[in-house]
């Protein structure tokens, strides 16, 4: 088992490479995502790290998924154990959004270990996805917004909600907030969790 630290997720190349496949523009691509076509190209030159929001909002445009744009080749069995280093890291860089077996096939839940430092958010915009998502507060605490109900969970409190519901994470403390998550199906890694920043 390799217990080497993953290489960052090249989130530019594999958007472009997505888009050519399908034969896009970045114009037109943009366009069915409803940005401009200036965010596209600074996303594919990885000059700035979209939101969740945003890169969902791209991703239904092609369509594809979170987990198949952030799937790669599984080289062999799908391994049981995962080290710290080997989860990919769905974050924008401020976030840390880290899947489990992101590149497991035909995976059926997400596994998320998240980190919210003080003051990040998943955006103004709420999410909405397929499926049912639950998670525990490990430190930290944690604002989430569902269909209008607020609630302040720390340490050892937890959630479930119908994803469908519009929802939002905010750190509103002063440390940093740590959340095991998952969801099923996994929307969310498939075009679920937002990379939560302000």
């Amino acid at each position: 088992m390799n217990h080497n630290r993953e290489e960052p997720f090249d989130v530019g190349a594999r958007l472009k490479q997505l888009r050519l496949a399908r034969g896009l523009s970045q114009r037109e691509l943009a366009k069915r995502a409803g940005i401009t076509n200036s965010t596209v190209s600074l996303v594919e030159q990885n000059n700035v790290s979209p939101s969740v929001s945003s890169l969902k909002k791209i991703l239904d445009a092609l369509p594809v998924t979170i987990s198949t744009f952030f799937a790669g080749d599984e080289p062999s069995q799908p391994q049981p154990f995962y080290r710290a280093g080997e989860l990919t890291e769905i974050g924008d860089g401020k976030l840390s959004w880290r899947l489990v077996a992101a590149r497991r096939p035909d995976r059926r839940m997400s596994m998320i270990h998240e980190r919210y430092p003080p003051g990040s958010d998943s955006g103004e915009e709420m999410l909405e996805h397929d499926g049912e998502e639950g998670g525990v507060v490990i430190s930290g605490q944690i604002e989430i917004t569902v269909d209008g109900a607020v609630g302040v969970l720390g340490a050892g409190d937890a959630y479930y909600f119908d994803s469908r519901l519009p929802h939002r994470f905010r750190n509103i403390g002063n440390e940093d907030c740590v959340i095991v998550s998952a969801n099923t199906p996994p929307t969310f890694s498939d075009a679920g969790h937002e990379l939560h920043h302000a």
